[in-house]
């Protein structure tokens, strides 16, 4: 069994973004060599996170609009986390959108649903953070 290692870091410049990162994730596919196994990718920063859903931005900006609902920003006050601080709406962001994913690798190919891609979500931005490519298998 072989086993490969890599991060990716990403430096958003506003609070909340989501970038595709399937291409660069193909990319460690590539290099691993590994042809049947799998593939995790988790964010390393807990007010960030990695999932898997359609490439469509109106969905993105329904994302945006719908976790902003769920966990307002502002005010800032009405969270106990934020003593001190200012994300604590990204840490329940991260909660809802979730850390990790975990996708099957099958004849050297990411084993997707129609229209799946992997993405980073971030939710407290203006800073670099990583996400951890790990992928097993033969």
């Amino acid at each position: 069994m072989k086993s490969y290692r890599k991060e990716l870091w990403f430096n958003i410049p506003s609070r909340m973004g989501f970038v595709n990162i399937t291409p660069q994730i193909d990319q460690c596919l590539r290099e691993s060599g590994i042809r049947e196994g799998l593939l995790l990718c988790n964010a390393m920063h807990i007010t960030a996170s990695v999932f898997i859903n359609d490439n469509e931005s109106g969905l993105h900006d329904d994302f945006a609009e719908w976790l902003e609902r769920i966990a307002p920003h502002e005010p800032v006050s009405s969270y106990r986390h934020n003593v001190g601080e200012d994300n604590a709406d990204a840490h329940l962001k991260r909660q809802v959108m979730g850390r990790e994913v975990v996708v099957a690798i099958t004849g050297g190919k990411l084993d997707f649903g129609p229209w799946e891609q992997i993405f980073y979500g971030e939710f407290d931005g203006r800073r670099k953070k990583r996400v951890l490519i790990k992928i097993i298998g033969d």
